[in-house]
């Protein structure tokens, strides 16, 4: 197939804003390109590929950054700037998509979505969030019922935010698993991974941290200053150590020199991206069963699961980590999780797509 990829508006690739989008796409042009297919990726300038092939062009665009609907009231209206990168970042993928099979957008906004029952080319959307936008997911719910086949999830929690949603593709997520080294170390400190702004519930695994006496690792940028500050002051000096943003190669270096991975997010995460980079890596997780995690997590083999926001739950778990074999954790993800048994799933599911749309063509 020739696949036009449309990134997130949101920040370039490898800036950390789009959170696990970035994972997302950088894993899927790593699969798509092992099996022979040609990837066109459209993303805002300065964006960089962890893959290079002669199979992928990157084409840069300027504009605006959108916010996220993340952080937004779940009935804002729709707002798009003049100058805003989704609109052109939609017209670049068009321009090229004339000539490609398909266009897989992994951007959680309202104009590609709209656009999937405007142009003849057909658009696969791999949906990165819950319901997160009243107009979004209305718009959805239109497209799904002439377009049943052309919306994708993360996990079936993620899916069941949506309840119009039937019978939901579920995609899961990959990693390339050589960017990944098992490290069996079992004495080593707490770790955290996450964008920092308050749905990802860093208070909690600082909570643990001081409980014990220990510092907290964390890792990831500082979306919510104010926030950073007020978990601060909250806790004893030095309790969070901050390790600022990584990229994958320096991130799973020190994150696997970890005991444990806490992860103790406030919202239903569409998968946990961050859990499987641990597992990767041998960290077993002590996460709340919330969203993705829940799913991922095998209670008493890979980590522990505990009710969300609870804790005391949280640190007892902690307390007994060392009971998980770390190889477990690794063999679950090579499994489950790698990049090759995710590009499957995808281009099983763009074929599924590109038939349906020719069988609508032809009516």
């Amino acid at each position: 197939m020739h696949i036009v990829l449309i990134s997130t508006p949101i920040g370039y690739l490898g800036s950390g804003k789009g959170g696990g989008v970035e994972i997302t796409l950088n894993s899927l042009v790593t699969g798509l390109v092992a099996k022979g297919h040609t990837l066109d990726v459209v993303a805002p300038k300065n964006s960089k590929l962890l893959e290079a092939s002669k199979k992928v062009k990157l084409h840069f665009v300027e504009g605006k950054e959108q916010k996220s609907w993340q952080h937004q009231d779940y009935y804002s209206l729709v707002s798009i700037s003049d100058n805003s990168l989704l609109p052109r970042m939609i017209e670049k993928a068009i321009s090229i998509g004339k000539k490609a099979d398909i266009i897989l957008n992994l951007s959680y906004d309202w104009l590609p979505i709209w656009m999937t029952l405007n142009i003849n080319i057909p658009i696969a959307h791999i949906i990165s969030m819950g319901s997160e936008s009243f107009v979004i997911n209305n718009l959805i719910s239109n497209v799904y019922s002439k377009y049943p086949n052309n919306f994708a999830f993360h996990s079936k929690i993620q899916a069941s935010d949506y309840s119009f949603i039937e019978n939901p593709i579920i995609i899961g997520n990959g990693f390339k698993l050589r960017n990944y080294i098992f490290q069996n170390s079992k004495n080593g400190p707490l770790g955290w991974v996450g964008r920092v702004a308050p749905e990802k519930g860093l208070e909690d695994a600082a909570y643990v941290a001081n409980a014990l006496g220990e510092k907290l690792n964390v890792w990831g940028i500082v979306q919510d200053e104010s926030y950073a500050l007020k978990i601060e002051k909250m806790f004893s000096p030095g309790v969070l150590e901050w390790k600022g943003f990584l990229e994958t190669d320096k991130l799973q270096k020190e994150l696997g020199t970890c005991r444990a991975l806490l992860n103790t997010p406030k919202w239903n995460e569409a998968y946990g991206n961050v859990v499987v980079e641990a597992l990767a890596c041998g960290v077993p997780v002590v996460a709340y069963k919330r969203g993705g995690p829940g799913e991922i997590i095998e209670h008493g083999k890979t980590g522990y699961l505990t009710k969300p926001d609870d804790k005391e739950s949280l640190l007892s778990y902690v307390k007994v980590i060392n009971k998980i074999d770390r190889k477990s954790c690794r063999e679950w993800v090579e499994n489950n999780a790698s990049s090759n048994i995710f590009a499957s799933k995808v281009e099983s599911w763009l074929n599924t797509v590109i038939k349906e749309n020719q069988s609508q063509n032809l009516l």
